[in-house]
């Protein structure tokens, strides 16, 4: 039975799209004091392993490709060896920005990746059957993101800080990762943006400048980015929340 199981999960996962995970880990942390946020101790593991182990957990990831600045390649490495993660995981050197970063893994893709689902390393919280619902919905459109409609009102100002209009909140939409695209699309999307001189804080915006269609899903609350040391507190408190309800 477990030989004939095994060839019905295989013939299974032949049948849906290769997915390469791209971890987005590169940043500078000028937020947290000096210290790195993606090694900062969280509930007794590091911020980018809660990540890691998280992304492997989910099932419709084949491959894990973590983009780090170079003076970091070693240390991630090291992480992603102690991590003790099932699925093929590389450590590649990423740009000087998000989207050269994310280009750079992407290039880093087997060949057999339909899918790219980009996630940040600091956002550690992340549920796996979470991350499996947007590898499904990217399978069926261009592109699709996780986004959480804005509870407070925002305001457009200038340069002085003066007020010049206040966008209608009904519209506004703060989006998370993973977000997860066609794989030809975001290349292409990310290779025009760059070679424009166009910056984008995520990889979305990079899709939408070509014309395609991007789709947003219901996100999660506790699917936070870890930037300031507050996010740090809180993030302890969900994971404790998660532990007690098990």
């Amino acid at each position: 039975m477990g030989k004939l199981w095994d060839t019905i999960c295989g013939i299974r996962d032949r049948n849906r799209p290769f997915c390469s995970a791209i971890i987005a880990a590169a940043g500078r942390s000028e937020r947290m004091n000096g210290d790195n946020k993606l090694f900062m101790e969280l509930a007794g593991a590091p911020v980018l392993m809660r990540t890691l182990c998280a992304v492997d957990q989910a099932e419709l990831v084949d491959e894990i490709i973590v983009a780090t600045r170079e003076d970091l390649l070693e240390q991630v490495a090291d992480l992603c060896s102690r991590a003790g993660l099932r699925k093929n995981v590389r450590v590649v050197k990423g740009g000087d920005s998000r989207m050269t970063s994310v280009l750079a893994a992407a290039m880093e893709a087997d060949p057999r990746a339909e899918l790219l689902a980009v996630h940040d390393g600091n956002r550690p919280l992340i549920r796996p059957e979470q991350f499996d619902d947007l590898v499904r919905r990217g399978d069926s459109t261009f592109a699709v993101a996780p986004g959480l409609p804005l509870s407070d009102t925002v305001k457009i100002v200038d340069e002085n800080r003066r007020v010049k209009s206040t966008p209608d909140r009904r519209t506004l939409y703060a989006v998370q990762t993973p977000q997860v695209f066609q794989a030809d699309i975001l290349k292409a999307a990310l290779q025009s943006a760059i070679e424009a001189g166009v910056s984008a804080t995520d990889d979305c915006a990079a899709v939408e400048r070509l014309g395609k269609e991007v789709y947003l899903t219901p996100g999660d609350p506790e699917n936070i980015k870890i930037t300031i040391p507050l996010d740090m507190i809180i993030a302890e408190a969900i994971l404790k929340r998660r532990e007690q309800e098990r």
